[in-house]
């Protein structure tokens, strides 16, 4: 009698358990969706916070760098400005185009893995469907259902005679 009793309690925890979860999953898609894309959002703001940080350091040390030194400005303004080196005993190297073509590669690859990360896992977008949301809250309160019905524990009636 008593390994009955572990048997029914152990499938009534089982039961009810799976139910629950099927049940409250089918409840609360909507709110883990959103939670899952509000967390993507936030480590995307985080990046670019990060960015920004790197450039404001970077712009700090290059006007330090041009109080300092003036000549720097004619050395920059060739390079930002597209101008033609004056000096005439300097090489400046080109970038050809192979390496061009394979700088854009590399950073079209960058761009398309950062489009390409889910924000919401698979199983969760399938839940997410009607029909599916549906079926996990029947399928659901069917087990729990079940495990209140079948596994619940009896009470034995004793007769006095």
């Amino acid at each position: 009698m008593q390994k009955q009793n572990v048997i029914r309690t152990i499938l009534f925890a089982l039961f009810f358990s799976i139910g629950a979860a099927s049940l409250s999953c089918s409840l609360l898609c909507e709110d883990l969706s959103k939670y899952y894309r509000n967390k993507q959002l936030s480590e995307v703001a985080q990046q670019y916070l990060g960015k920004l940080e790197s450039l404001n350091i970077d712009y700090d040390v290059l006007l330090s760098q041009l109080e300092n030194d003036p000549n720097l400005i004619k050395r920059i303004a060739a390079a930002t400005l597209g101008i033609e080196p004056e000096d005439a005993n300097t090489i400046y190297p080109r970038p050809t185009s192979e390496q061009l073509a394979a700088a854009r590669k590399v950073l079209e690859k960058n761009l398309s893995q950062q489009q390409n990360e889910t924000v919401v896992p698979g199983w969760l977008i399938r839940c997410n469907e009607p029909r599916n949301r549906i079926i996990l809250f029947l399928a659901g309160t069917g087990l729990i259902l079940t495990s209140f019905a079948c596994f619940a524990p009896t009470q034995n009636i004793k007769d006095d005679k």
